[in-house]
């Protein structure tokens, strides 16, 4: 996949419109094809498309699909005013809601207005500092298994080995009990969800009502993985869960506790837990994915990486990890080279100004982490690996350069950087997914050296940003301390 811009497209200036007149001009864009619109560059690659779009028209570019208009959002202060300062004017729209309704029904992440409010107020003490700290030693746990399974030598596809691992995680903080019965229908349904929503495939962009085989079989796989997620519902409520969603010892218990009060009802119950399920194992499998591959290719840091959390005598807990900021570094800086989440979508629900423009209400916005954190005007050598960027020194100490999640150190605006999305909707998620990162990175660079076998990364724009074929590390097994 191409992941560089043509020499020269960054200096070209962008169109803006006459005479200071935001009704003047549309964002300028690519003419595309008749009916076809820019849909045969989509599906040609994707992430290439979305950056040359930002490299030659500017932070808000035109594109269009079977003659829907839709923009490219790169401009991190048009990004900011969309996610948080204008929040209240824009919503998922139509296309999620089209695509992904069959997924994720009216779950907190397609959900709108009092509806989303209602929702992420009863699973929101699932998301509790203290409640995600819980979690860390099951994090830990899994890791070690993991290693467990290990020997000196070995060759792993380290997508597919950080993907159960994720979602043995997952499972048990979502579930709370044996899950290798749900383990099947979840892989199967993956599985078809990566094939429905794979770019490069041209039926990925037809309307959701086109029967074509991929989308019977999506359809089959996840009315399957509904009906298994229903049945832990009915296991719960008769063994009498608890009636405070703040006193459930797992996710799952939380939801169905929420209904139980009627703060959600039983469609949304199930709809949640898929939404958990998937977005939650997915990205966080990504996540792992790229930290590991990344710091393969850099030996150095690696070792940094390692000496860092082999300073402890143990495996580092959940609050250890906050004093790591050479591990924090490295995780973010595998999140802004890959991010697991490539778009996230939004359309105004008025005419709004952004970028010089006015744009109609109902237009779909493209708000792509993917170019946005490949783009020089904010990264200095964007293409490469460089947790460095993130470090400073204060008084002798190396210290991460923003204790959460946000712009690594340097000049360049909040939303040059995100990952999980932000303002009031960004995920919720968010603070159980860098903990597990760390932790899971921690637990297994103790115990092994990971050299690359696979150089270059083939990389597909499904629902995530995916790798196309397997990823490759070779395992060398530490010495004991």
């Amino acid at each position: 996949m191409t992941e560089t811009v043509p020499d020269g497209e960054r200096d070209r200036e962008p169109e803006r419109p006459a005479d200071g007149d935001p009704s003047a001009t549309k964002p300028p864009g690519p003419d595309g094809l008749p009916v076809l619109g820019n849909v045969h560059s989509l599906a040609d690659d994707a992430l290439a498309f979305y950056e040359r779009q930002s490299a030659e028209y500017g932070g808000l570019a035109r594109y269009n699909v079977f003659g829907t208009e839709a923009y490219v959002v790169s401009d991190p202060a048009a990004i900011k005013r969309i996610l948080v300062d204008d929040h209240d004017r824009y919503v998922k729209g139509e296309m999620p809601r089209e695509q992904l309704g069959r997924l994720l029904g009216q779950g907190l992440f397609l959900a709108e207005g009092e509806r989303w409010r209602e929702q992420r107020t009863a699973v929101r003490s699932a998301f509790f500092r203290e409640r995600i700290e819980a979690y860390g030693d099951s994090m830990v746990e899994h890791a070690r298994a993991t290693a467990d399974s290990w020997r000196d030598g070995d060759v792993i596809d380290v997508h597919a080995v950080a993907t159960d691992y994720a979602f043995s995680v997952l499972a048990e903080s979502l579930l709370g009990d044996d899950i290798d019965a749900e383990r099947e229908p979840v892989r199967a349904a993956a599985e078809s969800i990566t094939e429905r929503f794979d770019t490069s495939r041209l039926g990925s962009f037809l309307p959701e009502w086109v029967p074509t085989p991929t989308r019977r079989r999506y359809h089959r796989r996840l009315d399957t993985l509904r009906a298994t997620i229903r049945d832990l519902v009915a296991e719960r409520r008769a063994a009498e869960p608890p009636s405070n969603p703040r006193k459930a010892d797992d996710l799952l218990g939380t939801l169905v506790a929420a209904a139980e009060m009627g703060a959600i009802d039983d469609e949304e119950l199930v709809d949640n837990a898929v939404t958990f399920l998937f977005a939650g194992h997915e990205t966080s499998a990504l996540g792992l994915t790229y930290t590991l591959y990344c710091l393969a290719g850099r030996p150095e840091m690696q070792e940094r990486v390692r000496e860092e959390v082999t300073a402890f005598d143990d495996d580092p807990t959940a609050a250890q990890i906050r004093d790591c900021p050479t591990l924090t570094a490295a995780v973010d800086e595998a999140l802004r080279r890959y991010p697991p989440v490539h778009s996230f979508f939004r359309e105004p629900t008025e005419p709004v100004e952004l970028g010089g423009y006015r744009i109609p209400a109902g237009v779909v916005l493209t708000l792509s982490p993917w170019t946005v954190h490949r783009d020089e005007q904010w990264w200095d050598d964007p293409e490469s690996y460089r947790p460095e960027r993130w470090l400073i020194e204060v008084d002798g100490e190396v210290v991460h350069g923003d204790d959460s999640s946000g712009p690594a150190i340097g000049e360049r605006p909040e939303y040059a950087y995100f990952p999980f999305g932000g303002g009031p909707r960004h995920c919720i998620g968010m603070r159980f997914a860098r903990q597990e990162l760390r932790l899971a990175t921690a637990t297994l660079l103790r115990r092994f050296v990971f050299e690359r076998e696979t150089e270059d990364l083939s990389l597909q724009a499904s629902a995530n940003t995916r790798p196309a074929e397997p990823v490759r590390l070779r395992l060398r097994e530490r010495a004991p301390e």
